[in-house]
């Protein structure tokens, strides 16, 4: 009876590990920097999430001084930038607040890229979804 019951009780452990539903691959990142480096290393992480997780959804957000990943003529990345923008996987939110603060118009950023009004607020929002956080530091 023990065998029988210690039988049962692993099938069942086993069909509930089996049949929970994965949690949803959701990562925004959050970028300030202008660092060159540091916006290609963002990039380099979203190609490794891509293509493993074809399902994830990941956004990245910038304030402070890294609106040069994302502005026309400054960024030294704005291919891959607008190849992910285009994928409708990733979305590249830049901050208004930070815009008006850099003197920079929508009309400067890289095509695919769209604004947000406040990129602190878009971050904690993401989060209270349940979006995992990513801060890019060196």
């Amino acid at each position: 009876m023990k065998k029988i019951s210690l039988l049962l009780l692993t099938a069942f452990l086993l069909l509930c590990t089996t049949t929970k539903s994965q949690q949803p691959y959701n990562v925004v990142f959050d970028i300030t920097t202008k660092d060159t480096a540091m916006h290609q290393t963002v990039l380099r992480w979203i190609k490794l999430i891509t293509d493993a997780h074809k399902d994830a959804k990941l956004e990245v957000v910038f304030y402070g001084q890294s609106l040069d990943m994302v502005t026309q003529n400054k960024s030294v990345v704005a291919d891959e930038v607008m190849k992910y923008a285009k994928s409708g996987q990733v979305e590249f939110k830049v901050c208004e607040i930070a815009m008006k603060h850099w003197n920079i118009d929508k009309s400067q950023l890289l095509p695919g890229v769209i604004t947000v009004p406040d990129g602190i607020y878009e971050i904690i929002s993401k989060q209270g979804q349940g979006w995992g956080y990513i801060k890019v530091v060196r």
